[in-house]
């Protein structure tokens, strides 16, 4: 595990790299002459797989997390023994 604090918006940034991404396989398909119609089909559908893939690791890794660390009200840990206080 890294030592980096995680994202403030995890969500969004697989968006736009994935988003980014997509628009690099357009690039290269109008830099090597290629089918553009044939390449905005392949970028979306990476797009969409790409993302879709990469919120359901995010929501794995954010259940795990919950369930590895269950909060109370307050955001405090269970069976802390502090009373809730």
């Amino acid at each position: 595990m890294s030592d980096l604090p995680p994202p403030s918006r995890p969500y969004r940034g697989v968006v736009l790299l994935h988003a980014v991404l997509a628009g690099v396989i357009r690039l290269l398909a109008a830099a090597t002459d290629g089918d553009l119609g044939k390449a905005v089909i392949v970028a979306a559908g990476y797009f969409v797989v790409a993302t879709g893939w990469s919120w359901f690791r995010l929501r794995q890794r954010d259940s795990r997390r919950a369930r590895d660390h269950p909060t109370t009200r307050g955001g405090r840990s269970a069976g802390n023994g502090d009373g809730g206080r």
